[in-house]
């Protein structure tokens, strides 16, 4: 069974961070090791508490990991601070692994979840990745992007970015990656329209991650995560009361 290390923060509501990332990669049938980052207390009508891990042992989970299982691919989501950021960066700059970036700094609806210092050093970690995912507001706060027209004067860092959901109407949304290469690739697919759609981001990234670990290239990954995350949106089970989770597993 082929292996992904997920770093990001805990969900306690279920739908989002380490709990999407490891129901995301058992439906691909992929196996999900772990390195929590933060742990907090939310659900669907939002967030609480968070509560960050110190980051010396957020290395270790990330060494004790690797250090025992043949991960084939890394996703990072949360990391919530600068501090956590730079032991992350230091722990995985010298390795060989593809990374799958989900630059946690602002959600969905507009809420800042980076300081200014931890979104400086956030930038330092951009080139260590095969593609960033940002949404539309982060598109805007790294990249300076809020239409298709400023992707190609967005610096690429030496990276590929695919900017989500940058076009949208009633029926379709687009993804727009924009190569190492300069190249830009269009990805649209059917939009569902629903409240239920905490954790996309999350399982996205996690998604893209578990295809690349299957050995896919990327292009394969992009276009099955999307269709994936549309069919967990549409089947999603309405739980809580706000912003709920998607289904996963795609079962009823």
């Amino acid at each position: 069974m082929n292996i992904i290390l997920s770093i990001a923060g805990s969900d306690s509501g279920g739908g989002a961070g380490i709990q999407a990332d490891i129901k995301s990669a058992q439906y691909h049938g992929v196996f999900s090791t772990t390195a929590i980052t933060a742990i907090t207390a939310q659900n669907t009508t939002g967030v609480q508490n968070v509560l960050a891990l110190d980051a010396s042992f957020v290395q270790e989970q990330i060494k004790s990991v690797l250090s025992d299982f043949d991960v084939k691919a890394i996703k990072i989501g949360m990391l919530g601070s600068k501090e956590l950021i730079l032991a992350v960066k230091e722990s995985l700059k010298d390795i060989n692994i593809p990374i799958i970036l989900d630059p946690v700094a602002i959600s969905r609806a507009g809420s800042k979840l980076l300081d200014d210092d931890a979104i400086e050093s956030l930038k330092e970690i951009f080139d260590l990745a095969l593609i960033i995912t940002p949404n539309k507001h982060e598109a805007k706060l790294f990249f300076n992007v809020e239409k298709k027209e400023d992707i190609l004067n967005a610096t690429s860092y030496n990276t590929n970015i695919l900017f989500k959901n940058l076009e949208e109407n009633e029926n379709t949304c687009t993804d727009i990656l924009l190569t190492k290469e300069k190249q830009l690739i269009e990805y649209s697919s059917k939009k569902a329209n629903t409240l239920n759609t905490h954790g996309t981001g999350c399982s996205f990234s996690s998604s893209i991650a578990s295809i690349i670990a299957k050995g896919k290239n990327l292009d394969e990954a992009i276009i099955i995560s999307k269709e994936y995350i549309y069919k967990a949106i549409e089947k999603a089970p309405n739980l809580g009361s706000k912003n709920g989770p998607i289904n996963h597993m795609l079962k009823d």
